[in-house]
């Protein structure tokens, strides 16, 4: 098959390596920003137009119907347009619904949009008191346990070792668990965890189906792989039957749902089910300047294990090298503010001068650790006359101005109407507020703005690449993808500062990012109290840092409030990466220093957790390796003991074995080096830091 196809052009050798990568079972690595969507898109069209593929055999699933709507309309643009690019949970639902009548019979359950309401009953029935923030644990619980294929009966078990939920033990909430599950069966309903689970039953029980699925389909995509539930990969292994036609793309690095049993093992362990399959790895960073990528492998370097040195706690993999493609851009930068409302007044204070420069709002985004947090950061962009959206807030496609817009637009396009489907939808959209200039208002003026704005952005963008020289685009056609994209709540671009949560910025990515109130307890989050948790919490900074294509500022602050007690201390996942010297010159800024390491420590070494004293004062654990001189370690031993008989007193007395070893293993240069080593406190200092330093330097004390 030539590989001389123009859809292949512009592909760099990795992406040409997955695109051309046709049969068989294919493992694609890929970091943050280096264009995974763009070669498995690639992939699928070049396959469907050499006649490797046919279209409606072809299932490309993913985990977010955003990304979804975006792979189709790649796949659309690309001449593949038949292909299936679906959610598990659509593409298990699209199969439940058509196999219903003839695997169960009647009619089929309604699917409950959110389990709080029914978790709250089945307490009510048990004769429990909860609130709405036991309710949300509880109904998480659930989920975890639905998606790793566990049930009420052996719930106990399973969720042996995790933390109690609600303040309820295990025994309680299996029971809620079951009594949960009684009150969907009474009510004739099933959530989307029932979807996969009566999905993966049907496929298990009825062979004929199951095989009238696998001829259906004969290519599988997953994307995201490193966020496959052990559900989902049951679902997957009966799609596939025992074919092998199937193509993985994932990061490890990028696994930040754990909490909902996601597990990056089928990705990592792939090759084990798949010998012969072939590992491509993407790690060209087109998206990030170099600076923004050097902080990213910074990031997660700090926690790399050594070579032959295990760690006992979890499983770290080896984290992608990104190297960037951009250009040079401005250095990332590092705030600390003295309370929030200060944080958030620097912010808006930044974004403006952002903005004044040219960069347009909707490039630029405010991340935080919890939904709580974005308040502050509301206010200040109010404040300062800067619009915004919130990410998580109402659906785009929900609010009265768009659905009043579309109707005007389906009625339009009845009508013959000649022109540019841009202009004609400017015209319609007038009626309703658009004008060609932003209005002077803030509030729901500005707002209603900003959303009509966005649909006359999205048909300039569809006519721009939909149109040519054989070929029209039509406002019917600008319809029904408004129809298909309100279906999967695929969003056009609002023009407004995007406020979300690092979790919801996944698969995102803006001209200027700021990751506000990186402290600890925030970040990592509090509840973060294992290797597992701190890990997690590293990968969702990750993401993080990897939005940013240009800009990027990371800040916290010292006090919740303004003249509150300044117990906050910065991050300990910035000690490694953010530059030794002063904070720049701001109103509220505190002086950026190193200072040493909070919360639960770990070794320097392998990364585990440190769990006795003198562990933590050498900084490794016992099993890893010492990192010193021997003959040094000796000298420091001998000018003890001889110190020691002069002073008439025991040697530890002068310093102990642990002490001795951490001043070996870091041979501080200097006595501000040596006073930040544990044991070495203000009065030895004065007494035995200039021998000590000496000994270092090769003297005899």
């Amino acid at each position: 098959m030539s590989t001389d196809h123009p859809i292949l052009d512009g592909l760099d050798a990795e992406q040409r390596a997955v695109a051309t990568s046709l049969a068989g079972p294919l493992c694609v690595l890929a970091g943050a920003g280096t264009g995974k969507t763009r070669a498995i898109t690639h992939r699928i069209a070049y396959g469907v137009q050499t006649g490797a593929y046919q279209p409606n055999q072809v299932l490309a699933v993913t985990f977010t119907a955003r990304a979804a709507a975006e792979m189709r309309t790649r796949l659309r643009d690309l001449g593949a347009p038949g292909v299936q690019a679906r959610t598990f949970h659509a593409a298990a639902l699209r199969q439940l619904q058509y196999f219903w009548p003839q695997s169960i019979g009647g009619q089929m359950p309604a699917i409950i949009d959110y389990k709080a309401q029914m978790v709250a009953e089945a307490a009510r029935r048990l004769r429990m008191s909860t609130d709405r923030a036991s309710i949300r644990d509880l109904a998480a619980e659930i989920e975890w346990a639905k998606v790793s294929m566990n049930t009420p009966e052996n719930y106990v078990e399973a969720a042996a070792g995790r933390a109690d939920v609600a303040g309820f033990d295990r025994t309680t909430v299996a029971r809620i668990f079951q009594a949960y599950e009684d009150v969907k069966t009474d009510r004739h309903m099933i959530d989307f965890e029932d979807v996969l689970l009566l999905t993966v039953g049907i496929l298990d029980t009825d062979e004929r189906i199951a095989a009238q699925i696998r001829s259906q389909y004969r290519h599988f995509v997953v994307d995201e792989y490193q966020d496959v539930s052990p559900l989902q990969q049951r679902l997957l292994d009966l799609w596939l039957g025992d074919r092998r036609e199937l193509c993985v793309v994932g990061d490890a690095s990028q696994t930040i749902y754990s909490f909902t049993g996601a597990t990056p093992a089928h990705l990592l362990e792939f090759t084990k089910s798949y010998p012969e399959a072939p590992v491509v790895k993407l790690v060209r960073d087109y998206r990030s300047t170099p600076q923004v990528v050097e902080l990213a492998n910074l990031l997660l370097n700090g926690r790399r294990i050594e070579a032959g040195v295990p760690d006992r706690n979890v499983v770290w993999p080896e984290p992608l090298e990104l190297v960037a493609q951009r250009g040079d851009g401005p250095q990332p930068s590092f705030h600390e503010l003295a309370d929030d409302e200060a944080e958030g007044a620097y912010v808006a204070q930044r974004i403006r001068k952002l903005i004044e420069e040219g960069t347009q709002p909707a490039e630029i985004a405010i991340l935080y650790r919890t939904n709580g947090q974005s308040e502050t950061y509301e206010q200040a962009l109010a404040a300062a006359g800067i619009g915004y959206q919130l990410r998580g807030g109402e659906r785009f496609f929900q609010r009265r101005e768009v659905r009043d817009g579309i109707l005007q637009l389906r009625a339009a396009s009845r009508m013959d109407a000649e022109g540019s489907v841009a202009q004609q939808v400017k015209d319609i959209l007038s009626s309703l507020g658009y004008s060609e200039t932003a209005p002077a208002a803030s509030g729901a003026v500005r707002e209603r703005w900003e959303s009509l704005s966005a649909l006359v952005a999205l048909a300039e963008e569809l006519e721009r690449t939909r149109s040519g020289p054989e070929q029209s685009f039509t406002l019917m056609e600008f319809v029904a993808e408004l129809d298909e994209r309100a279906a999967a709540q695929h969003a056009p671009t609002v023009q407004g500062v995007t406020l979300a949560s690092l979790h919801s910025a996944k698969g995102l990515e803006w001209d200027a990012v700021f990751l506000v109130g990186l402290s600890d307890g925030l970040m990592p989050i509090s509840f973060a109290d294992d290797q597992a948790g701190y890990d997690e919490e590293r990968r969702l900074l990750y993401v993080g840092i990897t939005r940013a294509r240009v800009h990027l500022s990371l800040t916290w602050s010292l006090s919740r409030t303004p003249g509150g007690r300044a117990s906050r201390r910065a991050s300990r996942f910035l000690d490694r990466i953010r530059p030794r010297g002063e904070a720049e010159a701001i109103p509220g800024a505190r002086p950026v220093k190193r200072r040493r390491q909070t919360g639960p420590p770990t070794c320097r070494v392998c990364g585990s957790l440190l769990s006795t004293p003198g562990q933590r004062k050498v900084g490794r654990c016992n099993d890893c390796p010492a990192g010193y001189d021997e003959a040094v370690f000796e000298r420091l031993r001998e000018w003890r003991r001889v110190t020691a008989l002069d002073a008439a007193v025991p040697a530890f007395v002068i310093f102990t074995d642990a002490t001795l070893i951490a001043i070996a293993e870091q041979n501080p240069p200097d006595t501000a080096a040596l006073s930040r080593i544990p044991g070495v406190g203000r009065t030895k200092l004065e007494r035995y830091g200039a021998e000590v330093l000496e000994i270092l330097a090769g003297q005899d004390a």
